[in-house]
């Protein structure tokens, strides 16, 4: 279903500047299906990404929370030492050695931490770059004409034409959110919010609602359709 409404975009697409080959058709499609593989890579890395860098949030609050228990513990067994001092001393350089320890492991996590979000952050541009190059790619095809109408010679040396071809819309009563994503340039929330707020009985109860703005509604309204 995905390559369907990729192919009908592409169609829309090229047919502005006239026909094109059978190879240069099949040469955009598969552009236009690698970028929507690599768009799904990079948000399955985002995600990644994201699951790492709360991991090693909870890593971070829990050694900060050993150190500083271990620090609370050597300032008791400080204060016993005149009395218990031998056993003490032993047990102090023990705590300071994990106290260290901890501190090292707490360094190493924040720098961990900070490479994971540098990478986030890049993963998140590149989502960005995909949304904006398939968003593109939506909107052309969409201000493209119907058809390329195209003379033929008939017999009685008279030009007929060529009938036009209708492009299709999203129906979003029943496309996922992901498609919406990939083929309207929705942002995920927005996306998301209309799922969740089906069914729809005309395309404008998505301002009515407050499910978009009218500035995004603006933009996809010629684009989707709310047939049963």
């Amino acid at each position: 279903m995905k390559r369907e409404w990729t192919a009908i975009v592409l169609v829309g697409a090229v047919l502005t500047t006239g026909c094109v080959s059978n190879k240069k058709y099949q040469e955009a499609l598969t552009e236009a299906d690698t970028a929507r593989m690599e768009l799904e890579k990079a948000r399955q890395q985002k995600g990644a990404m994201e699951q790492q860098v709360r991991t090693l949030k909870e890593l971070n609050v829990k050694f900060n929370n050993e150190a500083e228990a271990a620090r609370d513990e050597l300032q008791r067994f400080e204060h016993g030492r005149d009395a218990e001092r031998g056993t003490l001393e032993a047990r102090t350089k023990e705590l300071e050695d994990k106290v260290r320890a901890l501190s090292a492991q707490n360094r190493n996590v924040k720098q961990e931490y900070q490479d994971v979000k540098r990478h986030n952050d890049t993963l998140k541009s590149l989502v960005a770059r995909y949304q904006k190059e398939l968003k593109d790619r939506s909107q052309s095809g969409s201000s493209a004409q119907a058809a390329t109408l195209t003379p033929k010679q008939g017999s009685g040396g008279t030009a007929s034409v060529a009938p036009a071809t209708t492009s299709a819309s999203l129906n979003i009563n029943k496309v996922s959110a992901n498609d919406m994503v990939l083929f309207l340039g929705l942002k995920q929330d927005e996306a998301d919010r209309i799922v969740s707020n089906r069914p729809y009985r005309v395309k404008g109860e998505l301002v009515a609602k407050n499910v978009v703005p009218k500035e995004t509604f603006d933009l996809i309204k010629d684009r989707i359709s709310v047939s049963p």
